[in-house]
């Protein structure tokens, strides 16, 4: 087990972005919607180019929890909308109706936008509505949960992955299950989002009880809580000794495939090459 305090995991150099040069800008005087990621969370994994959109920006909306991560700073002079978790429809919707009044707006997720975040929504809310032709919409790409797990666990996702996320409130665990049981037996590296709520605990045994069907108990298995923020702990386990209890909302699971190894103190998925060439 490799556990870090407030300092491990953060980058020590400033990103300056005074004169970067990004794409988007909105001069048509219409207004405009962002959706950004804010990548895992460390104001260093920031893209340049969400920097900027915030720092364009007249109105912030997001989650209370993401909104926290954005420094105080870049904030300012910014009005900002949040609401708590499982109002996503209204913090989008408030968004679009910003952004329909002339506004420049940036919704921001954590990770990146398009993964289990609210670039799909806001498409939804701006198609039903028929206001692409009104709103400039753009998405902004932002570092996913599941590479920057991977990246403080070695090398897992060298190979073909799957993400697949436990939450059942939009899925019906029927269809969770048989695509844990696919992408099990298809060798595929899993990588897993929601995986233990209070209010679901069990789904997670019983998504590993699936994988085992097809693993060997021995398959290692990366345990990354709150990767890149204040309280980040890595683990390497496996199937057989993983423990529940240490996995909640804010941790990602990536489950080896059958190459997957222990190198060093880290997971390696190896891509291949020392079957074709001499390493």
């Amino acid at each position: 087990m490799r556990s870090s305090g407030d300092e491990t995991g953060k980058c020590k150099r400033n990103i300056n972005t005074q004169n970067q040069k990004c794409t988007g800008d909105s001069s048509s005087g219409k207004g405009s919607i962002r959706v950004i990621g804010l990548g895992p969370g460390d104001d260093c994994l920031l893209a340049p180019q969400a920097r900027y959109a915030i720092e364009n920006a007249d109105a912030v909306v997001g989650y209370t929890g993401y909104v926290k991560l954005i420094s105080k700073t870049l904030l300012e002079g910014r009005e900002v909308l949040s609401t708590g978790m499982m109002a996503e429809v209204e913090r989008c919707r408030k968004a679009v109706e910003s952004a329909v009044s002339g506004r420049n707006v940036v919704m921001v997720c954590s990770g990146d936008p398009g993964i289990y975040a609210m670039a799909g929504l806001v498409m939804e809310l701006l198609e039903k509505g028929k206001l692409f032709d009104e709103v400039k919409f753009e998405v902004i790409p932002g570092i996913p949960a599941f590479t920057a797990a991977a990246a403080l666990l070695g090398a897992p996702l060298m190979h073909d992955f799957a993400s697949i996320s436990l939450s059942d409130l939009l899925t019906p665990w029927e269809k969770i299950e048989k695509r844990l049981a696919a992408a099990a037996d298809a060798d595929f590296v899993i990588a897993i989002y929601n995986p233990r709520s209070k209010n679901r605990p069990e789904n997670l045994g019983k998504a590993i009880a699936i994988v085992r069907k097809y693993r060997v108990d021995s398959t290692p298995v990366g345990i990354v809580n709150k990767a890149y923020r204040d309280g980040q702990k890595v683990q390497i386990a496996t199937l057989e000794t993983m423990n529940e209890q240490d996995v909640d909302m804010q941790t990602v699971l990536i489950i080896g495939n059958s190459s997957t190894r222990i190198s060093g103190e880290m997971m390696l998925t190896p891509r291949g090459y020392s079957n074709k060439y001499d390493i």
